[in-house]
């Protein structure tokens, strides 16, 4: 299935071009047929990498969901991760986009643009639903400067962070508090690096643009016609990671780590901080069992209060002839019965209302993947999607060079981020 951290990253560029031969106007989604109608016709939904590990799950679906409405034909489709933006923007230059279709919010943004998507607001036979599913995930399907939710909630993720107890015992820091908020990680931080002579860091990665949202930077305007994260308090969060690289806090070779490099980094306890999943834990148990033994599970710091999440959703073609079976059908994929069926196959959560109360995602059950949903599961209250949907790799790789170039004293973080927000202003003015 798509992994949900790189979701956001899937290059919404590569739509763009494509969606400028099919669409004249912003927003609208006008084409189709009434979504007040009765549910028929054939309908084609396409999936994200899906069939290979879920075929008897999805034909399942497609059988109940038929049996429902008999005047009603689902043809399932699924495309590989890979080029998966690629096959969209091909679909959407054709005119033959699905009726429903498997996107994160970044894929949503610039076919709702064109006017391709539902927006769910908008629409009455959609919007009653609004209130079956989290707040959190609702929003999290809604696109700046387009004004609504542009695909049902499907599933969510969020990511533990995992903690050494060992090393912050060692740094004479309670092993049982790790840092909430970005003040505590630099204090502590800067404690471990003096109490082990340099020899340890918290950190193996450099600022992503997850850590400017959760240390309460702007990202954006509004509209998200404009990065802003060169505002003072970006500034300031850089300076502060520029003090943390200098006086080992941040691993040495943070500026050219990657995750896997980092996750090496923490197995063979040289960091004492990196995020991962249920399957790191079983790596940690049989080639670090001390680091299994005295491994701690928290949220990344956060000075806003509210942790990131990565979101999927179903969106509605507008232009879809049979557009009340489509809403019909996304609505029934997402609801509460199938969502949470779904989750118990596979690790991530449903974003239902009332789901997570379950004691499935409430209370451990011995095995390393129960303590790894729990934990997480009580993350993404409150959550959001910090990643702007317009944001691209290119934007990321601009911005994560610039980020070097501060940490290495070559700009000023000032100069550093002024020079990343204009290039990747630049290329959103580019299309």
């Amino acid at each position: 299935m798509p992994p949900l951290r790189r979701a956001a990253s899937a290059t919404a560029a590569l739509l763009v071009s494509a969606l400028t031969l099919t669409a004249c106007g912003s927003g609208g989604d006008d084409g189709g047929s009434s979504a007040d109608g009765k549910a028929e016709g054939k309908i084609t939904f396409q999936t994200w990498n899906l069939r290979a590990k879920f075929k008897d799950y999805f034909e399942g679906l497609v059988r109940d969901f038929e049996k429902q409405n008999p005047d009603v034909k689902v043809a399932w489709l699924d495309q590989p991760a890979e080029h998966y933006a690629d096959k969209l923007s091909a679909d959407a230059g054709a005119g033959t986009l699905p009726d429903v279709v498997n996107v994160s919010p970044d894929l949503s943004y610039p076919l709702a643009k064109a006017g391709l998507l539902t927006n769910l607001d908008k629409e009455k036979a959609a919007a009653r639903f609004k209130g079956e599913y989290t707040p959190e995930a609702w929003q999290g399907n809604s696109l700046p400067g387009l004004g609504g939710s542009y695909a049902f909630p499907w599933y969510l993720n969020t990511g533990p962070l995992f903690y050494n107890k060992t090393l912050f015992r060692d740094s004479g820091l309670d092993p049982e508090r790790p840092p909430r908020s970005y003040g505590e990680l630099f204090a502590d931080a800067d404690r471990m690096a003096r109490q082990s002579g340099g020899k340890t860091a918290t950190l193996a990665a450099t600022p992503s643009i997850e850590d400017f949202g959760r240390y309460g930077v702007q990202l954006m305007n509004a509209d998200a016609t404009k990065f802003t994260y060169d505002e003072p308090k970006g500034v300031e969060l850089l300076t502060k990671y520029k003090d943390l690289y200098e006086h080992g806090g941040l691993d040495p070779q943070a500026l050219t780590n990657t995750p896997e490099k980092s996750g090496q980094k923490f197995l063979e306890q040289k960091v004492a901080m990196n995020p991962g999943g249920a399957h790191d834990l079983e790596t940690f148990k049989e080639n670090a069992p001390s680091l299994y033994r005295n491994l701690g599970i928290t949220d990344a710091p956060n000075n806003t209060g509210k942790p990131n999440m990565y979101v999927m959703g179903l969106a509605v073609n507008s232009r879809s002839k049979h557009k009340a079976a489509a809403i019909a059908f996304a609505h029934f994929v997402t609801g509460k019965q199938q969502q949470e069926a779904f989750a118990h196959k596979v690790a991530i959560f449903p974003s239902t209302k009332g789901s997570l109360d379950d004691p499935y995602w409430t209370k451990e059950d011995g095995t390393d993947e129960g303590r790894v949903r729990v934990a997480s599961a009580k993350m993404l209250k409150g959550a959001v999607n910090y990643t702007p949907v317009v944001m691209s790799d290119e934007m990321k790789t601009i911005l994560r060079n610039e980020v070097a170039k501060a940490l290495q004293g070559k700009k000023s973080p000032r100069q550093a981020l002024d020079d990343a927000a204009a290039q990747s202003n630049k290329l959103l003015r580019q299309g």
